[in-house]
């Protein structure tokens, strides 16, 4: 009899756990936040959010994306135990260690900072070296001296005597030396003597000199500008302060900035110091190139993703810092969140960096669109 009513128990539990359904975890995701995470076609992409999806695959993790507003957003979600995962490229600060709890660190990135030059900067250093004082000077000084070989030519086959058939006026016939020795076309037309031959080759020698001279001052001013504008480097974060610098909210570049004593910018003035927040990492090329800021601090991932997908926005994004504070980046995990799921998690991650995951996928954001069709399989 007590073996029959425990073959009926079991009958009754056995479906009962069959039939229970899978935990299904919160994972909260940001936008604008390219190429960690960002939403496109209303589908969800980027580094992280592709990193998770293979997590969740190899573990059979079963969850829902919840977009939030913020990294802080996602934290404080976090910690109050509103979400399970915040799936971003969340750098693992001190004080973040302090106050949230963390998966395994999938890679390390610094800040920096990104100015922007005009596609016509080279034309306008073109410019200004050809104006510059010194090559005008350097110029003066060639015609100075052709000048004078022009009058000596006079003086040797004494064109002050000569009558021109024509009627032409002496100051043409100068004219017609001077230019003649400045080309060094029709050198014969114009002596016959030897000591105006030697003056012809004094002549021809300035002119090889002068110009040799006059291609390498351009070339180097040229290069020295080139060189200057695809640097445009920031050597302080005194030189940083002084500057209106765009930032995503919540984020550790917000908190850089106002450790340096940045107030927030106000809408009413346009101060020449200040902190702009921006809704998008993509929209701060904008920002840029419409003046609302003169400079970017964000991931460097971040700002190397915009230099080769900024091609056609009119700028020519530059690096101008790089590598500052650099610090290990995971995701966010509740406190509560199932030990044993936890350590599933970071298990997988650690088998997705042996296996280059992560380096690839910093690769594929790097390259492009269409970079991940040849991407391998882990």
């Amino acid at each position: 009899m007590i073996a029959n009513l425990l073959l009926i128990g079991w009958g009754f539990c056995t479906p009962a756990v069959a039939l229970a359904k899978p935990r299904i975890l919160r994972v909260g995701v940001v936008d604008g936040s390219q190429p960690c995470s960002y939403r496109e076609a209303g589908v969800w992409k980027g580094l992280a959010v592709e990193l998770w999806t293979q997590v969740a695959q190899r573990e059979n993790l079963h969850y829902r994306l919840l977009p939030m507003s913020s990294i802080q957003s996602m934290l404080d979600a976090t910690r109050l135990n509103e979400l399970d995962v915040a799936v971003e490229c969340i750098n693992l600060s001190p004080g973040r260690l302090r106050k949230y709890q963390f998966s395994l660190p999938f890679q390390e990135d610094g800040q920096a900072v990104m100015v922007a030059n005009d596609p016509f900067s080279l034309s306008r250093a073109f410019l200004a070296a050809m104006l510059s004082p010194s090559l005008v000077r350097m110029v003066a000084l060639l015609t100075l001296l052709l000048f004078v070989m022009s009058a000596l030519v006079w003086w040797v086959e004494d064109y002050s005597s000569l009558v021109e058939p024509r009627g032409k006026s002496p100051l043409h016939r100068f004219v017609k030396v001077f230019t003649i020795i400045l080309t060094g076309e029709g050198d014969a037309e114009i002596v016959d003597t030897t000591r105006g031959r030697a003056v012809l080759m004094a002549a021809y020698v300035v002119r090889n000199i002068s110009s040799a001279v006059l291609v390498g001052f351009l070339t180097v001013e040229l290069v020295q500008e080139a060189q200057g504008l695809a640097s445009r480097r920031l050597n302080s974060f005194d030189e940083l302060s002084a500057m209106r610098v765009g930032y995503k909210s919540g984020t550790v570049s917000e908190e850089l900035l106002k450790e340096l004593g940045m107030q927030l910018a106000d809408s009413s003035r346009q101060s020449q110091s200040a902190r702009v927040p921006i809704d998008s990492i993509r929209d701060s090329l904008f920002a840029l190139k419409e003046g609302r800021v003169n400079a970017v601090l964000a991931d460097e991932l971040q700002l190397r993703y915009l230099q080769s997908h900024g091609g056609s926005s009119g700028i020519i994004p530059v690096l101008s810092m790089s590598g500052i504070r650099p610090e290990l980046q995971g995701f966010a995990l509740s406190p509560k969140l199932n030990p044993e799921t936890v350590k599933r998690i970071n298990l997988s991650i650690s088998q997705l960096k042996r296996n280059g995951l992560v380096q690839q996928l910093r690769n594929e954001a790097l390259a492009g669109p269409g970079s991940a069709s040849n991407r391998s399989t882990f």
